[in-house]
């Protein structure tokens, strides 16, 4: 008998509303996560103090780990420190660098893990991707999905409004990593996932969509959706290509070519998704994302994050090599530095066009 259907590896729950994290220790006994509240709770020591303060009455069983930074070396730390207490979970509460700290961590020792995350700043909370620095700079690590994934609306309207922005940017080039990925499909034979695409595609479609604004609850709900399906997605694929393309590429190498002067991912993302989008032809699609980036207050050319031409001309020519063996439409086109600037040059002046 043919196999009809396939297992989707995803949370248990997913949690997106207004006061969702008040109700967390009743969810967990709710779904048989931690019936008996011993938790392990990895936390920032600075942001994190006020929620401490506010979950430790309704969480008395856990045990709450500073975190210091996004490492490699504090995430085995956390790992050393509850292994061996047979806590029921693993809570990573804060932004991005604890949630990954907390995947690691929680992969290293066999334990679920729940992300409750306190900003929106790009897709990694519900990925089966860890980011972490490490001596090389910064590696990404396999780890499972998380097994719940909450997210308490009031809480990211609480934090400052760039994570927001810097999580549109981030789902918005889905639109464009998806069509990377289909690039390589037609011209390279490379398997793609239609459901793992679909996922994606539509994630970045409804935040583009979307007429709302970083502060209103609406809004703030489908961008929350669209990054935990872009997770979903990753975890589908098996790996980070429904979310990761030249813009991406382009992104690591502002990382790796100037690390002092980076912006947040989800502006250097979305600057780097509408310039493909138009090195693909798709310009009338470059020229609405572009608009769409500019109402959020994201930047879309290189000088609004304090780069000139020429440096984000080196950019692109560097991206390809931040990920060998990825095939997008840097890697199709090969273009010269020559053919990059004036590529450049037609796409600024389209763009206000």
């Amino acid at each position: 008998m043919p196999v009809l259907t396939r297992l989707i590896p995803s949370p248990v729950v997913v949690d997106i509303r207004c006061g969702a994290m008040d109700d967390l220790a009743g969810l967990l006994a709710d779904q048989r996560i931690s019936a008996s509240g011993k938790l392990a709770i990895a936390i920032s020591e600075g942001s994190g103090r006020a929620l401490r303060e506010r979950l430790a009455p309704v969480l008395p069983g856990a045990d709450w780990y500073p975190v210091t930074d996004g490492t490699i070396d504090a995430a085995v730390r956390l790992a050393d420190g509850i292994k061996g207490n047979r806590y029921d979970a693993l809570v990573g509460l804060g932004g991005g660098k604890i949630i990954d700290v907390a995947k690691y961590a929680a992969a290293r020792v066999g334990m679920p893990m729940v992300a409750v995350a306190t900003n929106l700043s790009h897709d990694g909370l519900c990925s089966p991707v860890a980011t972490l620095d490490n001596d090389n700079g910064r590696g990404s690590y396999g780890v499972p999905t998380p097994i719940a994934v909450v997210i308490d609306l009031d809480v990211i309207r609480a934090a400052p409004a760039r994570y927001v922005r810097s999580g549109i940017g981030d789902a918005v080039s889905n639109i464009s990593c998806v069509a990377d990925w289909e690039l390589a499909h037609a011209t390279r034979g490379e398997d793609i996932d239609g459901l793992a695409a679909a996922m994606a595609r539509q994630a970045g479609e409804a935040v583009l969509r979307h007429p709302g604004e970083v502060g209103d609850d609406a809004f703030l709900k489908v961008l929350a959706e669209g990054l935990v399906l872009t997770g979903i997605s990753m975890s589908i694929a098996g790996d980070s290509r429904p979310a990761s393309g030249a813009c991406h590429e382009i992104n690591h190498a502002f990382d790796l070519l100037y690390p002092r002067r980076a912006a947040s991912h989800g502006e250097q993302v979305g600057l780097g998704a509408c310039f493909a989008m138009y090195l693909r032809g798709a310009h009338t699609d470059a020229r609405d994302m572009a608009a769409v980036l500019r109402r959020h207050r994201l930047p879309v050319l290189p000088d609004e994050i304090g780069f000139t031409t020429e440096e984000f001309v080196r950019a692109v020519d560097y991206a390809p090599q931040t990920r060998p063996g990825r095939f997008t439409i840097l890697e199709h086109l090969n273009l010269s530095t020559d053919q990059i600037r004036d590529a450049y040059a037609d796409y600024a002046k389209a763009i206000h066009s």
